[in-house]
């Protein structure tokens, strides 16, 4: 019974793809009704793939299938039916709408943990639930509280928050942490304020030894780097010295910067770019989303061999593609883009009038690090730790620091680049002053195909936006990243807001005013036109994968939570500790070809250059620990087509999507460049734990 009603979710739009548990609610009747039903948790379309509030609340949309129901004049004095959904606590309520028997669309509800309840009411327009309870089922998100329910049975008669022995569980961390530094030279990673250990964790470290870089070579200024078409580039990763957050730590960078050198290049140029390794271990350098020759893509063990310490490499790039991108190692990306190897490249079009007029402009690169009282928390030495979930950092950065600031005059547009390098960390910025209006108009690769307004802006790892904001009064508007943080331990979210920086507003007017050019939403009609032959691909898809995990020789502790019960999208490191000691000897994260069985490196595709392949990509929601990844395809774009079978309205080039657990895209890749290329998640230690595969466009 019910396995046919998580199918009857997956049916919903007349598209077929795996059930999700995580995308289906179902409904359960009271005792004397024999009435089923499901609610489908479909995507809200968004510019960015997945659909939040302002303040990071998920957008879903309801489909209620029921079958069964009575005549509600059977029941009492009745003559409809009604869907309400509530909080888990039942203290708030919103009215979703009439229903009956067969598929009703219920509309959009942002609630992060909820049930929904039908009760049979006396007329389809009363504003309260009087009448008679008949089904009712919660979300999926709700399902995270066994986790609470497993670590911390509640004794008769107890409260169960009061069950959770706060104070021993603290008490155990700080025995953690002096165990730690004492056996093993690892610290305990900072736990966030009210949040308790996982039972079970004390004595734990990574199964691999402990790296941190040292050198007296200080860092150097930031700086932009304008090159024109037959220019030569010298770029030297190595380490520096800093501080952050009041603490000196040492991390690695492009020429001593944080972040590298921004470069800016004309569309159409060609440049050489010599790299001289200044590290003490190999490496190399990807140019991530530009559609370069292949001996050139950076790409470790299948573009060139990696740059041994004291060697160099010499890169000859060229640039098709106006757009924003960016560049960082592939080889351990977890460790040494985590310590600061990044940079971003804005390609500049021919055309003075690819974007619209703006006062001026600002690239934003977010990242963040991991520290402690002590400074930064060392990183794994010969496998990646934090590889359940990536390596997630308490100290959020913008262009290498915790207090970007922005000047401008009243009235001013402004143009932000923005590009995420953090490993595993998904943002959703926006601005403290709600009349600061936000336009979106180009992704990673190229401009959407019309303009939208957006409350927020959601930048998953790699992924680059380019936004324009309006500033209409003076005064400081704070930067924001705004999400729902999830506490794994106890199953539930709480609202978490960091603030990244600030524009101060002064008092002068901006002249000339653009008010009336960004009230104007554009569309790009050769866009539009570039894409019509992509559009009407109708076929199925071409190749398929599915991701997930497995985990082999894990702690006891961390194995007993690894239950498959898990969040669609996971905004922070709500596990620090059992994260931390799952190293990639222990993790591996998996993309399968479910037509051969392949998976990973055995997956090694072949297509003809002009080939346009649809990709469908399941994110299994049944793994040990399904989460959010962002698949990146080197030397191609993509499309974005559908996410459970909801069409994209706004299409833009891409060459990384975000795919939400329990979640099915279809892409489509326009295999233009010769080469082998590769295919992976962009969460830096999933990377490293295997979860890569590789494709011939001939």
């Amino acid at each position: 019974m019910i396995q046919a009603l998580a199918l009857g979710c997956a049916m919903v739009g007349a598209v077929e793809h795996p059930a999700s548990s995580l995308n289906c609610l179902t409904l359960f009747p009271t005792p004397d009704l024999a009435v089923s039903g499901t609610i489908a948790l479909r995507p809200v379309a968004s510019p960015f793939g997945v659909g939040v509030t302002v303040d990071g609340r998920p957008r879903y949309h309801l489909v209620a299938d029921i079958a069964g129901l009575p005549d509600p004049h059977s029941l009492g004095p009745y003559s409809t039916y009604v869907a309400w959904g509530y909080t888990l606590a039942l203290d708030s309520a919103v009215k979703l709408g009439p229903v009956r028997n067969g598929r009703v669309d219920l509309g959009e509800l942002n609630y992060v943990q909820f049930r929904v309840l039908i009760s049979a009411e006396r007329s389809p327009g009363v504003v309260r639930r009087t009448g008679r309870l008949v089904l009712r089922g919660t979300s999926p998100s709700a399902r995270l509280l066994m986790h609470r329910d497993f670590t911390t049975p509640a004794s008769p008669g107890m409260l169960r928050d009061a069950s959770r022995g706060a104070d021993v569980a603290m008490s155990g961390h700080a025995m953690q942490h002096d165990e730690m530094a004492a056996s093993v030279g690892w610290r305990m990673p900072p736990m966030p304020p009210r949040m308790a250990m996982m039972p079970g964790m004390s004595g734990l470290a990574p199964s691999t030894g402990s790296y941190l870089p040292s050198t007296t070579a200080t860092g150097v200024p930031f700086r932009v780097i304008r090159l024109r078409d037959g220019d030569t580039l010298t770029l030297t990763p190595r380490p520096f010295t800093t501080t952050i957050a009041g603490k000196s730590v040492t991390l690695l960078g492009y020429d001593g910067m944080l972040p590298g050198p921004q470069l800016e290049v004309p569309q159409g140029a060609r440049v050489t770019a010599r790299v001289t390794n200044r590290l003490d271990a190999p490496t190399s350098i990807h140019w991530h989303g530009i559609r370069l020759d292949n001996a050139f893509d950076g790409a470790v063990g299948v573009t060139q061999a990696a740059i041994e310490p004291r060697d160099s490499f010499t890169y000859r790039l060229r640039f098709p593609d106006a757009g924003f991108y960016w560049y960082h190692p592939h080889d351990r990306e977890d460790l040494q883009q985590g310590l600061g190897l990044y940079g971003t490249i804005l390609v500049r079009s021919a055309d003075p009038h690819y974007y619209n007029a703006v006062h001026r402009e600002s690239v934003l690169v977010l990242s963040d690090i991991l520290m402690d009282d002590r400074g930064l928390i060392p990183f794994g030495a010969g496998a990646a730790t934090h590889a359940l979930m990536g390596r997630f950092g308490n100290t959020l950065l913008v262009n290498g620091e915790t207090n970007y600031s922005l000047g401008v005059d009243r009235g001013s547009v402004v143009r932000f680049f923005i590009a995420n390098a953090s490993s595993s960390r998904v943002y959703n910025l926006s601005f403290s002053n709600p009349r600061v209006r936000i336009k979106v108009i180009a992704g990673d690769a190229g401009k959407f195909e019309h303009e939208a307004w957006v409350q927020s802006v959601v930048v998953g790892p790699s992924e680059r936006y380019v936004v324009e904001a309006r500033f209409p009064d003076s005064g400081s508007v704070a930067l924001v990243n705004r999400v729902q943080a999830l506490d794994h331990m106890i199953g539930s979210y709480s609202p978490e807001t960091d603030t990244l920086g600030v524009v101060h507003v002064g008092d002068k007017t901006v002249v000339p005013s653009y008010a009336r050019s960004f009230a104007t939403l554009r569309s790009n009609r050769g866009v539009g036109g570039e894409l019509d032959r992509f559009r009407a691909l109708a076929r199925g898809p071409d190749r398929e994968l599915v991701l997930t995990m497995r985990g082999e020789g894990l702690p006891a502790a961390v194995a007993n939570m690894l239950l498959g019960i898990n969040a669609a999208m996971e905004w922070n490191d709500g596990m620090p500790m059992m994260n931390m000691v799952s190293t990639s000897n222990e993790i591996r994260w998996v993309m399968r070809d479910p037509a051969t069985g392949k998976e990973n490196m055995d997956i090694d595709w072949s297509f003809r250059r002009g080939d346009v392949v649809k990709l469908r990509i399941v994110n299994d929601p049944s793994s040990p620990h399904a989460m959010q990844h962002p698949i990146h395809l080197h030397g191609q774009r993509f499309l974005v087509l559908t996410r459970d079978g909801v069409p994209s309205e706004n299409l833009v080039w891409k060459d990384t999507a975000i795919i939400p657990a329990g979640e099915t895209v279809e892409l489509l890749a326009d295999m233009s460049n010769p080469g082998r290329w590769m295919i992976h998640c962009h969460i830096a230690e999933h990377l490293t734990a295997g979860m890569m595969a590789a494709f011939t466009v001939e």
